[in-house]
């Protein structure tokens, strides 16, 4: 059945999670999966912003038609909820709310307690709500998918320029999907004569391309299986518009880029209104038609992590924090790990599931264009002036969270400068949260540190609880407008925010540790006369600006730990130094910053091992003479961070525990 605002839902209860598990006096939680069908009017100015909305198949009555799938957790016992909606945008369909605040084992079908982790979200009464926004997504491993119109000129295929890039992790790769992912939709090539297309190779992405001779290379996959009469493996070549195969295998420590045509685009840009129809229902909609009805919902919440906090950035750029009525959608959002980027989504011919541009991964794709900040700002390169936030009465609260390998591979420093590197103030609806010598990714209940294709073993700075207060904080926000903590982030004016050369002066000489030749820098880059209609025509882009915008980065200490931001208790009471960037290793693009990885590099443990290996850096012994001292150290930081509102108090056990054994559920250390 259709609704007043064309969103109907066709969703199942699934019974209870957790085996009816209470938590606290909130109680047992329902779990609801299903889908939501909306029907859009292409022609009201709030939905004109979607690129080839003229496009898009039209139903009987005029309107565009796509389906979303949800995923609702909500209190058995409707009364006793908060009134509150906390939305995961869901990182590429996945489902990480549980994961990061509740310190759950990571699940895309949460079912078991163990999927509940510390109950935090649930004791507070929230109603969870995930809901599909990306489009090209496949089914699979429970992801949140969506069906999306595909645009076409009055029954005609629309064609455009597209670039895939391929990066081996493992030798003896052959084939790829041309969007570079198993989980994701490929635009198809217009035709299988590879004469149509360039594949090329390089080291570094500044290094000139190779190119492939097109008879080396298929359109094509290789499908394997056992033969019959004892024949053993088989395998079978089948022409593919969808997939690239290479025999000779893509070599790792290099660079493939495609560049080919395709046609059936999907309307990407739908799913920014996915989300927009869907919160705007269930906060205001009254009736038996909201499946949330009951909960008389008054504020709502979104959180995204990297590539959805990227999302979040977008759309409240674009404006799709106000509905079709003119109503606040959001109340406050969480974007954490975003960087200086938005979304590559309202485009035609997008690719969303890749990540934003790295100093060596997908370098220059579209996402980070400016404006970078809430703040307005000028560009100095174009000369234009704009902001991400730029409409007071629908813009909702922000917290936006970053670590450090934001400010080494995603710019972050644009976020709080303008593009000559001058602090910008933020507007009062904003604040900046720096996560001092964290890494991107920071599973709560990660182990010891590994290495994979990097010269270091990964950051295992532990930082889920800054997410409990954060929410905590946003709520006492949003309700009684109770200011949350002043934005921490380094500043230019201070010299907490340096230059590339200031920073290398500053890190330790540590034996054996090699260091970043720079950050992620970002060069103005030209993509074509019809980029901000979402057409990119230019491809790979032409550099307009060679050095480009300022990208900064956080000033250290002597151990080579960030000096400002908020700071874990792992963090102000050290065992190592903890970065936000890692090298890759020989072999896969060595000396280039690795993904979003940051580095643990241990301290010496006593003063022999110090002056044995000439390390700059004080010993553990020297620090805290043995493990009683390093765990006053570590309550004395977290009781400051709990008294400066950056942790809950339920949380100090939690880092205790953490801690015991010298936090040897991470570290190494032999005392």
């Amino acid at each position: 059945m259709t609704m007043v605002n064309d969103v109907s839902f066709d969703l199942e209860n699934y019974g209870l999670l957790a085996n009816g598990h209470v938590f606290g006096n909130v109680g047992a939680y329902e779990i609801l999966k299903g889908w939501a069908h909306h029907t859009i009017d292409p022609q009201l100015d709030a939905n004109k912003t979607v690129v080839d909305i003229e496009y898009s198949p039209l139903n009987d009555k005029g309107k565009v038609e796509f389906s979303a799938e949800i995923f609702i957790l909500r209190p058995q016992n409707q009364g006793r909820g908060n009134q509150r909606i906390f939305f995961d945008y869901g990182n590429r369909g996945n489902k990480r709310a549980l994961q990061y605040f509740n310190d759950a084992v990571a699940s895309n079908d949460p079912q078991t307690l163990n999927h509940c982790g510390n109950g935090f979200l649930f004791r507070r009464g929230y109603t969870v709500v995930w809901g599909a926004w990306q489009g090209d997504l496949l089914t699979g491993n429970n992801r949140l998918t969506m069906r999306l119109p595909v645009a076409s000129r009055g029954g005609s295929k629309i064609t455009g320029t597209v670039l895939s890039e391929f990066i081996a992790t493992a030798s003896g790769q052959k084939t790829f999907p041309l969007s570079g992912q198993i989980s994701t939709r490929s635009h198809p090539t217009v035709s299988l004569n590879t004469d149509s297309a360039t594949l090329t190779r390089r080291r570094y992405p500044e290094d000139e391309r190779q190119v492939i001779s097109n008879e080396k290379w298929l359109f094509a996959r290789e499908e394997g299986g056992v033969g019959k009469d004892f024949q053993g493996v088989e395998t079978a070549l089948i022409q593919s518009d969808s997939h690239i195969h290479l025999p000779g295998t893509f070599e790792t420590g290099w660079i493939y880029e495609l560049i080919y045509t395709a046609n059936d685009p999907l309307i990407m840009g739908l799913g920014h209104v996915a989300v927009r129809d869907l919160i705007s229902f269930l906060k205001y909609t009254k009736g038996t038609s909201n499946p949330l009805a009951e909960l008389k919902i008054e504020k709502v919440y979104g959180f995204g992590r990297s590539q959805t906090g990227r999302c979040i950035r977008d759309s409240i750029y674009l404006g799709f924090n106000k509905d079709i009525l003119g109503r606040k959608v959001f109340d406050g959002v969480l974007s954490h790990v975003a960087g200086a980027g938005k979304m590559w989504l309202n485009h035609r011919f997008c690719n969303a599931v890749v990540p934003a541009g790295q100093q060596y991964e997908d370098h220059n794709n579209i996402a980070d264009q400016f404006p970078f900040s809430y703040a307005n700002s000028q560009n100095h390169l174009t000369g234009k002036s704009d902001s991400i936030c730029k409409r007071p009465a629908t813009d909702p609260l922000i917290f936006h969270s970053q670590t450090a390998t934001e400010y080494w591979q995603r710019r972050g420093s644009l976020v709080h400068t303008d593009t000559l590197g001058n602090d910008l103030i933020m507007p009062s609806n904003v604040r900046l949260y720096f996560w001092a010598s964290a890494q991107h990714v920071g599973d709560p209940l990660q182990g010891k540190a590994k290495k994979g294709v990097c010269q270091n073993p990964s950051n295992v700075v532990q930082t889920s609880m800054f997410f409990r207060a954060m929410l905590d904080a946003m709520d006492a926000w949003a309700t009684q407008g109770e200011a949350p903590p002043e934005s921490q982030v380094p500043k230019a004016h201070d010299g907490t925010l340096v230059s590339m050369e200031v920073w290398r002066n500053q890190f330790p000489k540590i034996p054996g540790i090699a260091l970043p030749r720079e950050p992620n820098l970002l060069p103005l880059y030209y993509y074509g006369p019809q980029t901000e209609k979402g057409i990119i025509e230019q491809l790979p882009p032409t550099v307009q600006d060679n050095a480009g915008y300022m990208v900064m980065v956080p000033a250290v200490d002597n151990d080579g730990n960030d000096v400002a931001g908020i700071r874990a208790p792992m963090v102000s009471t050290p065992l190592a130094t903890y970065t936000g960037w890692n090298l890759r290793d020989r072999f896969f693009g060595e000396g280039a910053m690795h993904e979003f990885s940051g580095s643990t590099i241990d301290f010496p443990e006593t003063n022999e091992n110090r002056y044995a290996t000439g390390d700059p850096r004080a010993s553990i012994k020297e620090r805290y003479i043995d493990e009683a001292g390093y765990l006053k150290a570590i309550e004395r930081a977290a009781q400051i961070l709990i008294k400066g509102r950056w942790i809950l108090e339920e949380d100090l056990f939690r880092t205790l525990e953490l801690s015991k054994h010298w936090c040897s559920s991470r570290h190494d250390i032999r005392l």
